[in-house]
């Protein structure tokens, strides 16, 4: 039965590995197919690697018509990944319309502790199969390396290495919704919105109150340290103990892909709180709106956190917020 070949547009990285190109001046030879199983992998996620999020591989292997076929192919990580870690038994082509069309390879995946593996069970000479490892928690502030591998029926296998890679120390949260006179006190350090009965009974946590108030018109949405001046707390009765005083610096056209999930390429970074200077900076925050966020250093200096607005909603007197926090021990 004659082999069929799967491409997508990560088998490009093949054309370094199994292509090599014979160049003379303004001379030029067509390129002639190295014998053997190669292979080759890309990263294909941008940005820091925080934990709860996966890193894509695009994971590429061929061989020659004539020499054989494809077997197997293998992932295993230096840290075992955290469940839904996997690689895919799909090979992508692109159609007309530029979408990715996936063909089985093989059966389901197994994975088992740090290793993934898939068996080919299409006949085939070249594949480029995706491998996503989802960044466990103890991984946060370590690096984390992997090795690819692949065999083909003539008994040839190879490998490649991919790493290290750090893992960012920063823990991240998203879409926590703040209510006015309800789900309004924002705890840092638990990363989490606690009612007043929650605040009561975790004052020391408890760092901004997050309050609605539509006159005057430059108060609006805030966010406030619970010993901030009366004049920024209006009508809000505190729960005993909540008292912190925490640094609050507003912030504009920092939409961290992670938080805001809607712009490529701007990323906060570990660097970026280790940096972090608001010393200066007063102790609340009000006029929040959509989109903007605000720098935020907690009473005790364990953390620093950035906190992204996703939403904000007058008539419901909420908001929507998303978190990056980077402890300083």
């Amino acid at each position: 039965m004659k082999r069929k070949y799967f491409y997508n547009h990560s088998i490009w990285l093949l054309t370094c590995i199994l292509l090599v190109s014979a160049c003379k001046e303004d001379e030029y030879a067509l390129p002639t197919l190295k014998p053997g199983l190669q292979n080759d992998a890309i990263k294909r996620t941008l940005g820091p690697n925080v934990a709860g999020l996966d890193i894509e591989f695009a994971y590429a292997m061929a061989i020659p018509d004539n020499e054989g076929r494809l077997t197997s192919a293998r992932v295993e990580a230096s840290i075992p990944g955290a469940v839904g870690t996997w690689l895919e038994n799909n090979s992508y082509h692109t159609d007309g319309s530029g979408d990715d069309i996936p063909t089985q390879m093989g059966e389901p995946t197994s994975t088992s502790g740090a290793v993934s593996e898939m068996t080919f069970t299409r006949d085939t000479v070249a594949s480029t199969l995706r491998y996503y490892y989802i960044i466990p928690d103890e991984a946060r502030g370590q690096s984390v390396s992997f090795k690819f591998s692949a065999t083909a029926s003539n008994g040839q296998s190879v490998s490649f290495d991919m790493g290290p890679y750090k893992i960012a120390k920063m823990e991240m949260v998203r879409l926590l919704t703040a209510v006015n006179n309800a789900a309004a006190y924002i705890s840092i350090a638990d990363m989490t919105i606690y009612d007043a009965a929650g605040a009561a009974a975790n004052p020391d946590k408890i760092d901004l109150v997050y309050l609605y108030r539509a006159a005057p018109a430059s108060f609006a949405h805030a966010l406030v340290s619970p010993a901030a001046e009366a004049q920024y707390l209006p009508g809000v009765t505190l729960p005993a103990g909540v008292n912190k005083s925490t640094r609050v610096r507003k912030a504009w056209a920092i939409k961290d892909f992670h938080l805001a999930q809607t712009e490529v390429g701007v990323y906060i970074d570990d660097l970026d709180f280790e940096r972090l200077d608001v010393s200066t900076s007063p102790n609340f925050a009000i006029n929040m709106k959509a989109e903007s966020g605000a720098w935020v250093e907690t009473a005790d200096g364990q953390y620093r956190a950035y906190i992204y607005v996703n939403s904000v909603n007058n008539g419901g007197q909420s908001m929507t917020i998303s978190m990056k926090r980077y402890s300083m021990n």
